[in-house]
């Protein structure tokens, strides 16, 4: 690997995570209701506010893009090559499955906990869906929320944009409303390694439909970089 990647690479691989230990571990771990727990709404920020965090700790870095999409878009986009985005796919996918390790390690440690029963975070539709919503939906929901969220990063970091300081904050609040609409649709993934790293842990149905959280997710950025390349910022 070329050394003026790594860098980038551990970036990536850190705030991936990050993203995934403490977004899905505010599900498996905080999102009870009750008196103890955070609930959607608390979701929803702990999943934005990773993003917040890692962007100002390592945008720097990599750009934080700890998301295979958000790659995959700005490739299409035209603001990365290609070569470079395969190591960055690759180290979001390992720091995934490290984020939901971690999070298993922790939330094993309470007695009673069942992976099978608690999960990790994982997504999911029809039965595996938080609100039972179907495939069609979950499908629909992962690929517009995924385009939305990628046409607030490609404005929040336009050099186009003279608030381009608060990219990382814009960008983690979007993140939060995605979440505050899809928690009951599918959990949220918008991010085909946020949801490859619970799903090797939970296996089952989890691993059956992960194709959707892949393919939705990466259909989204697509169409939301085209978007912004020719038909927003064309001039």
């Amino acid at each position: 690997m070329n050394t003026n990647i790594l860098p980038k690479f551990f970036a990536e691989f850190l705030g991936t995570m990050v993203l995934v230990l403490m977004g899905c571990g505010s599900a498996v771990i905080a999102g009870a209701n009750g008196t103890t727990g955070v609930g959607l709404l608390g979701i929803a920020f702990a999943f934005g506010l990773s993003v917040v965090a890692m962007a100002y700790a390592i945008g720097h870095i990599s750009g934080c893009h700890i998301n295979p999409a958000i790659t995959i878009g700005m490739v299409v986009a035209g603001r990365m090559k290609s070569s470079e985005a395969i190591p960055y796919i690759i180290a979001q996918i390992l720091g995934a499955i490290a984020g939901a390790g971690i999070l298993l390690l922790i939330a094993s440690g309470k007695e009673g906990y069942s992976i099978a029963v608690n999960g990790l975070g994982q997504n999911g539709y029809d039965a595996a869906s938080p609100g039972h919503y179907s495939l069609l939906a979950g499908f629909i929901a992962e690929t517009i929320f995924t385009f939305i969220f990628l046409l607030v990063i490609f404005g929040a970091t336009s050099t186009k944009n003279i608030h381009g300081g608060f990219a990382g904050l814009s960008i983690g609040l979007s993140l939060v409303l995605i979440h505050i609409v899809g928690i009951p649709v599918t959990g949220v993934s918008v991010n085909p390694a946020r949801s490859i790293g619970p799903a090797l842990f939970t296996g089952n149905i989890a691993i059956s439909q992960l194709w959707l959280f892949i393919a939705a997710p990466v259909l989204g950025s697509v169409l939301s970089a085209v978007v912004w390349r020719y038909l927003l910022e064309s001039n």
